[in-house]
């Protein structure tokens, strides 16, 4: 893993991204802990909340910056592509030059290596824009060294003993928050998408056939190759 990043670091034709999604974050009247100066009574019991946000988010490690969407659904497989395919242009900018995304991620359910629906989808991104995608995964209880989860820190420190009574005020203080000097990219996201999408048992094999993983390493490091220059 860190000679792969080392690697992506220092070359002109990578460019490396870390993406993760946070926990769950109930939006009403909850105490969230620490020290508040706003003197706002909070509930004292864990009631049901009627509303929530899910914050998912790219950080690239050269440049210390942060790309927040907060999710007013589940983020799933569909929505992570989406929101690379929104943040692509931008990464062009930092990386004209670029032939390989390398992306640092933690294996989670809707992000892992078996993920159908996740590969599906990322091989026509690698088709769509001409680029290679290598997926390089943190094995299990390594997620917290994923840089992307210092961000997650960051964030949970500046709410802390805030009340997010709505999300407008979770997004605002998502915005005015600092990682290394630099202020996140911070979008609300309340388009609604499904989980559980399944790749039809036909299409499998093809998904499979289409990408190379690491032989030994399998599930941790996966490369998927363009098909116009493969």
């Amino acid at each position: 893993m860190h000679q792969l990043n080392r690697e992506a670091d220092t070359s002109a034709s990578q460019l490396r991204i870390s993406l993760d999604t946070k926990a769950t974050v109930k939006i009403g009247n909850f105490s969230r802990g620490g020290q508040s100066r706003q003197h706002q009574r909070a509930l004292d019991h864990d009631f049901g909340a009627k509303q929530k946000l899910t914050p998912f988010g790219v950080f690239l490690p050269e440049t210390k910056e942060n790309f927040f969407w907060m999710a007013t659904s589940k983020v799933t497989a569909d929505f992570m592509v989406d929101r690379l395919e929104e943040l692509f242009p931008k990464l062009l900018e930092r990386c004209s030059g670029m032939e390989t995304l390398v992306i640092n991620a933690d294996n989670g359910c809707e992000s892992s290596g078996s993920r159908t629906q996740w590969l599906k989808r990322l091989i026509e991104f690698s088709n769509g824009y001409g680029i290679a995608v290598q997926l390089a995964y943190y094995p299990p209880y390594h997620s917290k060294y994923n840089p992307v989860e210092r961000s997650w820190g960051v964030l949970e420190n500046h709410w802390r003993g805030q009340i997010l009574g709505s999300i407008e005020k979770a997004v605002g203080l998502a915005r005015s928050m600092t990682y290394a000097g630099v202020k996140p990219v911070v979008k609300l996201v309340r388009k609604v998408y499904q989980s559980g999408v399944k790749v039809a048992s036909d299409e499998m094999k093809s998904i499979e056939g289409k990408v190379k993983r690491k032989a030994g390493l399998e599930k941790w490091f996966i490369k998927i190759t363009p098909e116009a220059i493969g």
